[in-house]
């Protein structure tokens, strides 16, 4: 039915229940503000992603070679900074999991959660990472690597991984020595070997069991490569071994990339290659709640009432303009 067919009283009150001096922007406003509070469950085709990050807890990792915002901070400081940006940029419904790397094993502590929901307790986790957690002093990389791959095998088909170290084996490996990997196809896990620390070889600070800090280890309490037929030696020094982990890389069918910013680590574990397309919770109660507000500013701006006022005087007054002097009128 037409509006113009609808009888006159019927059309006075839908403009007044419906205009924006009426009950109806109000009442419209509120139901809209309640999808918002209490929305519906949406679920949208999303690309949503599935980690477990392992982070590389030896003593070299203590090395205060990298910066911050401009600060110098440990590379594990690094590590943790960049992952913080990581979580806040996934898309809801992924997944992310925290193993941690010592001796030779990389040792899942927390399987992949779902980041949305779990936002702030994989926070309250991620802080709490660091070399207190140590079992060993030994620094296995190679192998390190390997159960990184078995440990998100482990979790599911579809989890990638993240291994961030800054490479350096503790004792050092013997020439074309590689770890144990029969167990292992290369490329079967998808994942990232991530580098993090200087270039310049720089004394490792040395700590207790509880964290505390007792001195920098000395050459002689530390094997060199000279005593296992290896060419390095100063092992009792730290830089990034960007070699080494990049022969893992290839070695386990994986990509590397060097950690020098948190945006680093968010491009790659961002990457679409290690997307899922999977049927993901939208949030989408920010399109409700605009609707509400601008119809709360419709109904209540001030502005709008005084254009309502003024049209129609200047209608009239345009009006009088056109019609010619009483006085110079002629009779018909």
């Amino acid at each position: 039915m037409r509006l113009r067919l609808l009888p006159a009283r019927w059309l006075s009150a839908l403009r007044r229940f419906g205009g924006s001096t009426g009950n109806g922007p109000l009442l419209l406003a509120f139901v809209l503000l309640a999808l918002a509070v209490w929305p519906p469950r949406v679920q949208l085709q999303r690309p949503v992603f599935n980690w477990q990050v392992s982070f590389d807890i030896t003593q070299s990792m203590n090395v205060e070679d990298v910066e911050l915002n401009h600060v110098a901070v440990s590379r594990l400081a690094l590590a943790r900074a960049a992952m913080r940006d990581v979580l806040g940029g996934l898309p809801c419904g992924s997944r992310v999991g925290w193993s941690i790397f010592s001796d030779y094993r990389s040792l899942v502590i927390l399987a992949p959660v779902e980041v949305c929901s779990h936002y702030e307790e994989l926070l309250a986790s991620l802080e709490r990472i660091d070399g207190r957690m140590r079992w060993a002093n030994a620094s296995n990389v190679s192998k390190g690597v390997t159960w990184a791959v078995r440990g998100a095998r482990s979790v599911g088909p579809d989890t990638s991984f993240v291994f961030i170290s800054d490479g350096q084996e503790s004792p050092p490996l013997r020439i074309n020595e590689t770890p144990p990997m029969t167990d292992i196809k290369p490329g079967d896990v998808k994942g990232w070997l991530i580098g993090v620390g200087g270039d310049v070889p720089v004394p490792i600070p040395k700590t207790g069991s509880t964290g505390e800090p007792a001195g920098y280890w000395r050459a002689d309490e530390v094997v060199q490569g000279s005593a296992i037929g290896g060419t390095l030696n100063h092992e009792h020094l730290s830089e990034l071994r960007q070699d080494h982990l990049r022969s893992l890389a290839e070695l386990v069918g994986v990509n590397y990339r060097r950690l020098q910013t948190p945006d680093a680590l968010k491009t790659a574990m961002l990457d679409r290659r290690y997307a899922q397309y999977l049927p993901a919770d939208a949030d989408l109660r920010w399109i409700p709640a605009l609707l509400a507000l601008l119809l709360l500013a419709w109904r209540f701006a001030p502005d709008f009432g005084w254009v309502r006022e003024r049209r129609p005087k200047a209608r009239n007054k345009k009006a009088a303009e056109r019609l010619p002097p009483r006085g110079l009128t002629r009779p018909a």
